[in-house]
């Protein structure tokens, strides 16, 4: 018997947990990884404000529709009001789909983007407080997803978990950043599963600039629960356990676990449990397949050597990146390459890595890439792990080597440290006009965030 074998009274619970959570609450593996975390997320979101076509876009488009400037838009050197500027700063922290990731979904631009749109808006917001409410949005969004049983949940269901979960763990942030008590968190909560929604649709077969928005609309709805609760709306009840709550509208369990989203409070931290960092710059679900090349080509496996290339089982997602095949070997935009296995895999074989580089629109027509690509095929098998597949490389002088990883490099289970998060930024930044001196100290700032006495100091160094 779990210590909570119900689900009554679950929603009131993460109210009062998001409402009372404190920053002396926080472990330091919290503090640290939270910092980590904002620092990845700055500079992901940096990047895609110059590499990605669809971020001007949008800048020109929230520009466009003037306002009271209260926010940054990342990127662009102005200001809008806080709801439209997070609605382009989330999207853009996907732009790249090199945002960090947890099991829950990518929790950082579900939630940092909301954070920082807030804190300009308000003024004076503190390290402290600001690491306190990404934590409190993170900490929610890991305890729904770790409480849904159903396996591979999402593809079967069809769902898109960051944007589905970005509503209440964004709402969570916001929430805490506002400083609202047990009852508005809880009408928070009502106003953003209002709103909810994240179909995985948009990942499937040809381009959407979607995949890359869904933290946007999410962020934008956050913020407008919470201001909402703020000024006295009412939200819905029981928005997790109730009839027609999350579990039984979105995930149909009758039977999910409770003691995994309502158990610890304030004491366990799933996200240090399940939080990863990307490497690389591609969709999370290929991860396994270019880690298996990388170490397959230390066992000098050339890429001249190579006939061909089997990805073998893996999750459903492994699947439907890999399928139509011909379309996967030909992607013409960057999103479309991110989510391809046949080509992120030849990338890897060819280059013996993955850059941003690499989905540039010259690097799509690279002639050797694309010719490996020719070479990797995909079938899928029962037997293979669940959540990784076995990746087996066929050479022309008749050898087969395979290769299966069992932790991703940047997972929870194989972390990487402060020193590979500040490379990745430098890297991200590298793009924009920020200088080295501005990139020095932005580091030192995320770094020392926690005594920070107004976080918004750093935007004025890369935003």
């Amino acid at each position: 018997m779990t210590e909570h074998n119900s689900g009554a009274g679950a929603t009131r619970k993460l109210a009062d947990h998001v409402a009372t959570l404190t920053y002396d609450m926080l472990p330091v593996e919290v503090v640290a990884l939270t910092k980590r975390c904002i620092l990845d997320t700055l500079g992901v979101t940096m990047g895609a404000s110059r590499l990605s076509p669809e971020g001007r876009i949008l800048a020109d488009y929230v520009r466009d529709l003037g306002g009271k400037p209260e926010s940054s838009v990342f990127g662009f050197d102005f200001k809008a009001p806080a709801g439209w500027a997070v609605f382009a700063n989330g999207a853009m922290g996907h732009m790249l789909d090199y945002d960090d990731v947890a099991y829950s979904g990518h929790t950082s631009i579900a939630t940092i983007p909301v954070a920082f749109a807030l804190a300009e808006r308000e003024g004076g917001v503190s390290g402290e407080a600001f690491i306190t409410a990404v934590a409190a949005g993170m900490d929610v969004m890991c305890r729904i997803s770790q409480a849904i049983s159903i396996p591979q949940w999402i593809s079967v269901e069809g769902w898109f978990q960051t944007q589905l979960l970005g509503y209440i763990a964004g709402a969570a942030t916001a929430g805490r950043l506002l400083g609202l008590n047990a009852d508005q968190m809880e009408n928070a909560f009502g106003a953003a599963f209002t709103q909810t929604a994240g179909s995985r649709q948009m990942a499937v077969d040809e381009s959407t600039d979607l995949r890359s928005m869904q933290a946007g609309f999410s962020g934008q709805g956050a913020i407008l629960a919470a201001d909402l609760a703020r000024r006295g709306i009412v939200g819905s009840r029981e928005i997790i356990e109730g009839v027609y709550g999350f579990f039984k509208t979105y995930v149909r369990d009758d039977n999910p676990n409770w003691d995994a989203l309502v158990g610890g409070l304030g004491t366990r931290f799933p996200i240090l449990e399940t939080h990863g960092f990307k490497i690389w710059p591609h969709c999370a679900h290929i991860r396994p397949c270019t880690a298996a090349v990388l170490e397959l080509r230390r066992d000098d496996v050339t890429p001249d050597n190579v006939e061909r290339i089997e990805i073998i089982g893996g999750s459903k997602a492994t699947q439907l990146l890999s399928h139509p095949i011909e379309a996967k070997r030909r992607p013409q935009v960057a999103i479309d390459a991110k989510y391809s296995v046949p080509f992120t895999t030849a990338v890897a074989m060819i280059k013996g890595g993955v850059t941003l580089q690499d989905y540039t629109a010259d690097a799509l027509n690279n002639s050797e890439v694309l010719a490996m690509a020719d070479r990797v095929t995909y079938r899928p098998d029962v037997t293979a792990n669940a959540l990784t597949p076995v990746v087996k490389i066929f050479t022309k002088n008749g050898n087969i080597h395979s290769h299966q990883v069992h932790g991703v490099p940047g997972d929870a289970n194989n972390p990487v440290g402060w020193e590979e998060i500040e490379v990745k930024f430098r890297d991200c930044v590298s793009f924009t006009d920020t200088s080295a001196a501005e990139t020095d100290r932005a580091i030192e700032t995320v770094a020392n965030f926690e005594i920070c006495d107004d976080v918004t100091d750093i935007l004025r160094l890369i935003a």
